[in-house]
């Protein structure tokens, strides 16, 4: 997938511990140098929380995690590796004086990429003696789960280093964007800066509290705005006219004394206390580690449902799961039917999200938990039902036959009817099928049961209530043609 093989981090904090994480999780080898005397500590719990995210956010086959080697010295971290990181503090004194170490000790040909959130790459290029091979790589908090990075490129920034840098992020499943002109702060930060700046005057003003005005962009703009980002937003604003109704309508407001972009209150002890303790109100019986599971949690579940859409950042996640799949190649209740003399319908449901692969269609495993559901659907139907489970009585599957027939896509409706095949004693067989809504049948399943004591784990006689519902039903159903498939062995000629 990559052939960049080794990586150089310079500064371990919580971005450059983003990026390690992110590379290692990609099979990429990190040398790390950080002086800091907990630099180790601080970066295994970053490596911890990606591990635990990247195991809820693909289903492709993960490659083998990259070695982590800390270094001593910078000397050693950068000695013979092509790509080297810098993460450290925001400080024009410190960059260059780390720019200086590279140079005396790096390949000539090294790419350096910066993490800077603001300082323009020039101002990184001065003094260097080959400036050519420096740009910025500006990306999100957490690194190993956000896929935007920006790049930007210095005046002496040799272009063939930013086309280099694209298909390397791409590669570690990220998206990057080409900043055209280097400006201070770049793009994302200087739309940040503007809600940071109107949300300042918005607490000191006593409007909102920092929590009502976090509620105000997660619980509304920010989740349209994760998925179509703002003039795709706006555009649909404008109703079938588009973009253009839209500026007719609302482009006079700009010139309206709405905001104080323009002006920014004095920032001071008062303000800061304000707002702290606003903060630690929201979220103070949190530790930070909770919150970042929490907020891991959250843009993993956000990242797969676009992905089952088929949009925005979903985009990108499925084309990077789908580089992975390729380098692993080189893993309803029941309806009202008083009528039982008939195949009975146990469940419905839509395809959720994260049942899907790559494809957008549901994964094997899924067919085998409809039928599961199935199983348990009719269950219920019969009495065996979570009190008579909890009272120490189950069945148990011990053999299952799937036959996959066609496929079916996230979000679409489909169903199960269930036959009994036998119901007597100790067994239970089913005959499961799997229907699209629109009638096609997607799969079947022929499952054998064994009614058993949960407290011995022994075969057993049900219940008499629940024996006789079976029965009852299996007189009715051995009156219906025998289902297709059934019987069949894996192999078995068609």
């Amino acid at each position: 997938m990559n052939a960049v093989k080794i990586v150089a981090c310079i500064g371990g904090g919580v971005i450059g511990a983003g990026w390690v994480a992110r590379l290692l999780e990609n099979g990429i080898d990190v040398n790390l140098h950080d002086p800091a005397p907990d630099a180790k500590s601080k970066t295994q719990a970053v490596l911890d929380n990606a591990d635990r995210a990247y195991a809820k956010l693909t289903m492709a086959q993960r490659p083998v995690k990259g070695v982590l080697t800390y270094c001593e010295s910078l000397e050693l971290a950068v000695r013979g590796v092509p790509w080297i990181i810098e993460s450290v503090p925001e400080n024009m004194e410190i960059k260059h004086a780390v720019y200086q170490q590279i140079e005396t000790h790096a390949p000539s040909e090294a790419v350096i990429a910066s993490s800077t959130s603001g300082i323009m790459p020039s101002q990184l290029q001065q003094g260097m003696q080959y400036p050519q091979r420096l740009m910025v790589a500006h990306p999100f908090n957490p690194v190993y789960l956000l896929p935007v990075v920006e790049l930007v490129a210095g005046e002496q920034t040799d272009l063939d280093v930013i086309t280099r840098a694209k298909g390397f992020y791409q590669s570690l499943g990220m998206r990057p964007i080409h900043v055209r002109k280097e400006i201070e702060a770049f793009v994302a930060d200087r739309l940040l800066e503007a809600i940071w700046r109107e949300s300042l005057w918005l607490i000191k003003d006593g409007i909102a509290t920092t929590e009502e005005l976090d509620d105000i962009v997660r619980f509304g703009f920010g989740l349209r705005y994760a998925q179509m980002g703002v003039f795709e937003t706006y555009r649909i604003a404008g109703g079938e006219q588009g973009m253009r109704h839209f500026l007719e309508q609302f482009g006079p407001c700009l010139s309206w004394p709405w905001t104080k972009l323009m002006d920014v209150p004095e920032y001071n002890e008062e303000l800061v206390e304000l707002i702290a303790g606003q903060s630690d109100a929201q979220s103070g019986h949190y530790s930070i580690r909770q919150l970042e599971r929490i907020r891991d949690d959250n843009l993993v579940a956000i990242q797969q449902a676009l992905k089952a859409n088929e949009w925005g950042a979903g985009l990108v996640l499925a084309d990077y799961e789908k580089q992975l799949f390729d380098a692993g190649a080189k893993s309803a209740s029941i309806e009202a039917q008083p009528d039982h003399s008939a195949p009975i319908r146990t469940t419905r449901r839509r395809i959720p999200p994260d049942w899907t692969d790559y494809n957008n269609h549901m994964n094997e495993a899924r067919y085998l938990q409809c039928f599961g559901d199935a199983t348990d659907a009719f269950m219920r139907l019969i009495g065996c039902d979570a009190d008579y489970i909890h009272n120490g009585k189950s069945y148990f599957t011990v053999e299952t036959h799937i036959r996959h027939l066609d496929e079916v896509r996230v979000n679409e409706q489909v169903h199960t009817t269930t036959q009994v095949l036998s119901g007597a004693g100790k067994k239970m067989q089913l005959f499961h099928c799997l229907y699209h809504d629109n009638g096609t049948l997607l799969a079947t399943g022929e499952h054998m049961l064994i009614h058993v004591s949960l407290e011995t784990r022994a075969a057993c006689i049900p219940d008499v209530e629940v024996l006789e519902a079976l029965e009852a039903i299996a007189v009715l159903h051995a009156r219906l043609p025998a289902p297709e498939g059934v019987g069949r062995a894996v192999g078995q000629a068609l």
